[in-house]
């Protein structure tokens, strides 16, 4: 499946959640929505994947998380305003 393909079918669970759910939730409560929409449609997906950091030939270890990874492809980012 091609990164458009995925993020096609991401939108609609995207879509779904927040309209089950509304503004105003916390991150968290998001992602555990999203996540199973997510399984549900058939797609893989992790979340709270470790990202490191290459500088030169080092590993630093910053602590970045991916939210959510799908497919090993897409990343998904949730932000809250």
């Amino acid at each position: 499946m091609s990164e458009n393909e995925i993020s096609y079918c991401l939108r609609g669970c995207i879509f779904k959640v927040f309209n089950k759910l509304g503004p105003g939730l916390l991150e968290s409560a998001y992602e555990a929505a999203l996540m199973y929409e997510i399984k549900k449609s058939g797609l893989s997906a992790r979340a709270q994947v470790p990202l490191p950091m290459f500088y030169d030939e080092i590993k630093v270890d910053v602590g970045y998380r991916l939210d959510i990874l799908v497919e090993e492809k897409v990343i998904i980012e949730i932000k809250i305003y």
